[in-house]
């Protein structure tokens, strides 16, 4: 019995409406089937000790494979800022504030239908100092999602501690703008679905693109033009890049929308839309320049938006969403 319900969980939230084709009915029962099949054989490979096939993550890499099974639909990730070992958030990267203990937050995002989880170590490369693993295996114990992790990762040693602590990818930045050939390495090494580089910039209009590339968790300038950047990481067979505009991040205003159709266009590679949201209709016009993978903090930490209420909101205006956990 505790089989079936631990299987249920993994079942589409829902079957096709009312008067949807017979091909998107034979579609919905190939999704049933091919994920039953699955859990099964993560059971098996379990019961022979080959592991649970699953990670530290309880269900985490399972979804991962059924959500790049399926790339195109919208994935909604809320993202834990830490510091200090406390979950924060600020206005375009500074006024920070406490916004909870991060082993609750994932917690309650993964009750909450959340299909990817971030956490970003904000302070970990300006201390020189690697991401705080301990909190990484705390909250990897709780998440039942894809769970990237951020922040102090410099090489393929301190991105290998992070997915051993129990993430599931890992993002780099500094790192990456500073010696790129980290990025091959990580990519030959882990495979590029395990490594997403993530791009802080700030409006420059003296550069081609009117983005520049900043480092240091968005307190150097480096001077480099932003989607050039972006060109270059993608083209190591990077599969996901998350730009986060300064100029919007934490403001609420919405997503630097030109910053996200400039790098949809430029690159092949996922994009997840970060810094800005505010309302429902932020996340759709982020979808709607590119994104599919849309990043939020504040507006989930405080209650601003709802995870249900955003997936609601995205299905109504035509966007396909990922299916819920």
């Amino acid at each position: 019995m505790t089989s079936l319900r631990a299987a249920h969980r993994i079942l589409p939230e829902s079957e096709p409406r009312k008067g949807s084709s017979q091909l998107d009915f034979l579609l919905f029962q190939l999704i049933v089937a091919q994920r039953i099949t699955q859990f099964l054989r993560a059971g098996l490979a379990h019961r022979h000790g080959q592991g649970n096939g699953l990670g530290k993550s309880g269900f985490g890499d399972l979804r991962h494979k059924i959500i790049m099974s399926n790339p195109s639909a919208i994935r909604i990730m809320p993202c834990l800022d830490m510091q200090n070992g406390r979950v924060v958030k600020g206005v375009h990267f500074v006024n920070i504030q406490d916004a909870g203990d991060p082993v609750a937050c994932a917690r309650a995002y993964c009750e909450a239908g959340a299909d990817e989880l971030a956490m970003l170590d904000i302070t970990a490369t300006v201390e020189n100092r690697p991401t705080l693993l301990e909190v990484v295996k705390r909250v990897a114990e709780v998440t039942t999602i894809p769970f990237t992790v951020g922040g102090g990762i410099k090489d393929l040693a301190s991105a290998s501690a992070v997915l051993a602590a129990g993430a599931g990818k890992i993002s780099t930045s500094s790192a990456a703008f500073r010696h790129p050939q980290v990025i091959a390495e990580m990519v030959r090494e882990l495979g590029p679905s395990k490594v997403t580089v993530a791009i802080d910039v700030d409006r420059n209009p003296s550069l081609p693109s009117g983005y520049e590339v900043y480092i240091d968790g968005g307190r150097t300038a480096t001077g480099k033009d932003a989607v050039e950047w972006a060109k270059e990481v993608d083209g190591y067979g990077v599969r996901c890049i998350l730009p986060t505009s300064k100029a919007t991040d934490g403001a609420r205003t919405g997503f630097d929308l030109p910053l996200i159709r400039l790098m949809a266009k430029a690159t092949s590679a996922e994009l997840v839309a970060s810094g800005g949201a505010g309302t429902l209709e932020h996340f759709l016009q982020a979808a709607e320049a590119g994104a599919t993978v849309l990043l939020a903090a504040s507006v989930f930490h405080f209650g601003i938006v709802s995870i249900p209420e955003l997936k609601a909101f995205l299905r109504q205006h035509g966007c396909q969403i990922q299916m819920s956990n």
